[in-house]
């Protein structure tokens, strides 16, 4: 049938990292793994897409906001502006989006994905020119994450014609934004060079203190590419990517007593004053892409990522952890509660410099091969990817005392042990990944091989003369998946697959520390129409060994910050529920457009941990039953919309132990939350529209998140105004 074979077509072109040449004489496209919304289709996995025009209805700057349009990914906010995302794709965990594969135009952005997952830096969302996620046995091919699923995020692409947008905004909180790009194709060459620059001054009130809350975050891209003349006997393109940020946030790790945050959400205490994130990255990538003929294709690319950063902030009062003095705060009140509002008087605050140096670089090839045996068409996909990392940790500490209120210097000390380190890691990937057309079947069979060597080592003087202890660690696996699609008819496709999930062991885990390991399955039911989609898939997830990379934004069952800890069998299980529809259109072109994401998911410990930190019954941590959200409103193209997004998040234990029989759980549960956002859009010519946004337009402020240290809020009820311009 018709749209059978057009589907075919859209599930090829998908697979290929890089549209056929042929395709691209004007423009090189950015890097997907997915392609358009309607390529999801034929994927036998879960796969959403939010393209630039999803992007740009909304207006969002913050992450979270976008992806809760995306069922089965959860997000715990921390800061309220999406500086620091917590991203989990199916049960995976949360932790700084620290087990998932998270990649700009399909290179990993982590700052070191082996070393040392946890994702501190990100670049800003208010750039992005689409979003994809991607789970199920495709995701072999984009590791080394495999257990909940990838996230790829778009770039601008280089024009096709000279042409440019500027996108300036203003909002309360001193909030501004200013997003420009220009770029162009002339025969051969084409660059585009893209800033997108925010700040605001926060919404939070320091105690005692006139420095505010907020940010400061600017990002520049650059890119130049060479394409060959049509008439070259070799067709091929180079394109080189460019990118620098920056970001000073006067954020904390210190959140609010319950008793504190009742009265005021907005408040932080005086002793975070000086509480300071100041981070630079410098990222370059060098992409050819070469044509052998119409059904074969060599994509490799070759990056390298620098990112330094210091989060100077408050670790310890009195030698005891700052979530420690706020957990006994909240329970007993009394001295450490007015220690906190700087009633009483304390000594020995230490704040740390949590100053390091992260390298991250690699190659990375894949051959696209189409050919066909028999009467299956084949679409074969081989790649490869050698890459290393490392994080550098020199932490030098300050100590204060706080005497009336007031922060009073008293000494500073070196750093050794774990705050003199260097850990790193080399890993070498391969993956093969077929896609066979049989009939109205499309069966993905994948296979991807990880071997993660890590070493980890600490000085016991500043100086680095002696070293104090060594950690070495592998992790090697062969993972595989299998899945099938069948196309039904015009409009319907039946999807089931099956693969292993896999996350290495962090680079200071001990010798011996297994990866995270699943069995991952899925199976469900799509239909897509022009004005009507809908997907429907259940997943289970079985977890052979489940890990935690310990920090002290998120330490282990076990107590540790530092390390990994593996602990217990878990399953996890639920339902993804994804529709888009237009529900309503007029004569006058006037339409009603509604998009829901809703996700169910249950998940729990299946076997003790040998130290028994962790039970058979105990609950992952930061994992919602429900999650839901849902946009509707009115719109005319060409000529305004009106949007109303609103979103739903249960409630979340902190803690595996949060339900155990007779355990007081009432400061280890976050609040159940609903946010309503609102969008209205004029346009005033072609070339020009203003839009009003309003964030959070209830002003529900509830307990979104009990990490670090404490109870912290959403962002409050926020107005925004702005005006976009293209030429």
């Amino acid at each position: 049938m018709y749209l059978q074979r057009r589907l075919l077509c859209c599930a090829i072109a998908s697979a290929m990292a890089a549209p056929a040449f042929a395709d691209q004489a004007n423009e090189l496209k950015p890097v997907q793994i997915i392609g358009d919304r309607q390529s999801t289709f034929s994927i036998s996995g879960s796969a959403h897409v939010l393209s630039n025009e999803d992007l740009e209805e909304k207006e969002n700057t913050d992450v979270h906001r976008m992806l809760r349009d995306v069922p089965g990914v959860y997000f715990q906010e921390e800061d309220g502006y999406g500086l620091r995302p917590n991203i989990g794709i199916r049960g995976s965990g949360r932790d700084r989006s620290s087990k998932i594969s998270l990649m700009e135009d399909g290179v990993l952005i982590a700052p070191a994905p082996y070393a040392a997952p946890a994702a501190y830096y990100f670049p800003s969302a208010g750039r992005f020119y689409g979003v994809e996620v991607l789970k199920g046995p495709d995701t072999l091919r984009y590791g080394p994450f495999t257990v909940g699923g990838s996230i790829n995020f778009l770039s601008t692409p280089i024009p096709a014609r000279a042409s440019g947008m500027v996108n300036v905004e203003g909002g309360e909180d001193g909030s501004q934004r200013a997003h420009a790009y220009y770029g162009a194709t002339e025969g051969q060459f084409g660059f585009m060079l893209e800033t997108h620059q925010q700040r605001a001054q926060g919404f939070k009130d320091i105690d005692r203190s006139n420095r505010d809350s907020g940010f400061d975050k600017r990002d520049y891209v650059a890119k130049l590419r060479w394409q060959a003349p049509e008439t070259a006997d070799i067709q091929q393109a180079f394109e080189l990517k460019l990118e620098h940020s920056s970001e000073v946030s006067d954020e904390t790790y210190l959140g609010l007593t319950d008793r504190d945050f009742e009265n005021d959400a907005n408040r932080r205490y005086g002793m975070s004053d000086i509480d300071q994130m100041d981070n630079d990255r410098d990222a370059v990538s060098l992409r050819h892409t070469l044509v052998f003929d119409e059904n074969t294709q060599l994509n490799s690319v070759v990056y390298r990522n620098e990112f330094n950063r210091n989060w100077y902030k408050l670790a310890s009062i009195g030698g005891q952890s700052i979530g420690g003095f706020v957990a006994d705060a909240n329970a007993n009140g009394g001295t450490k509660q007015a220690v906190l509002s700087g009633a009483a008087d304390a000594t020995d605050l230490v704040f740390k410099n949590n100053n390091r140096e992260y390298i991250s670089e690699g190659v990375q090839t894949e051959l696209n091969h189409r050919f066909q045996t028999g009467s299956v068409d084949n679409d074969l996909i081989v790649g490869a990817r050698y890459h290393q990392d490392e994080v550098d940790r020199y932490q030098p500490t300050d100590t204060f005392d706080q005497v009336n209120g007031s922060l009073v210097y008293q000494s500073s000390t070196l750093p050794t042990g774990g705050d003199n380190r260097l850990e790193n890691a080399d890993a070498v990937s391969a993956w093969i990944i077929d896609h066979a057309y049989v009939g109205d079947f499309i069966v993905t069979g994948s296979l991807r091989y990880e071997n993660v060597e890590s070493k980890s080592k600490r000085w016991g003087d500043p100086a680095r003369n002696t070293v104090s202890s060594r950690t070495e660690n592998r992790n090697e696996e062969l993972m595989a998946g299998l899945g099938a699609t069948w196309l039904l008819n015009d409009n319907w496709s039946l999807l089931a697959g099956v693969h292993q999930g896999f996350a290495p062991a962090g680079a200071s885990s001990q010798k011996g520390t297994d990866a995270e390991k699943s069995v991952n399955y899925e199976t469900g039911f799509r239909y897509w129409q022009e004005n009507f989609s809908a997907d429907v898939i259940a997943f289970y997830s079985d977890y052979e060994n489940t890990i935690q990379n310990c920090s002290i934004a998120n330490p282990c069952p076990n107590g540790n910050d530092f390390g990994t800890q593996s602990f217990g069998e878990s399953e996890v299980r639920g339902l993804e529920v994804g529709l888009s529809s237009v529900i309503w259109e007029g004569d006058t072109g006037l339409r009603a457009p509604v998009r829901l994401a809703y996700t169910y998911t249950d998940g729990e410990i299946t076997k003790d941990a040998d130290d028994l930190s962790v039970l058979e019954g105990d609950v992952l941590p930061y994992l919602p039953e429900h999650l839901a959200s849902l946009t509707f409103g009115l719109e005319k193209p060409a000529a305004w919309s009106a949007l109303m997004s609103v979103s739903h998040t249960d409630g979340m234990c902190i803690d595996n132990s949060c339900d155990r029989p007779g355990e007081v759980t009432t400061f280890k549960r976050t609040s159940d939350y609903v946010i309503a956002d609102i969008v209205a859009t004029y346009q005033v010519n072609s070339d020009m529209e203003v839009y009003v946004k309003v964030d959070n337009v209830f002003d529900d402020q509830e307990i979104v998140s009990r990490d670090p240290a404490g109870a912290r809020p959403n962002k409050p009820r926020t107005g925004y105004v702005g005006m976009k311009v293209h030429f």
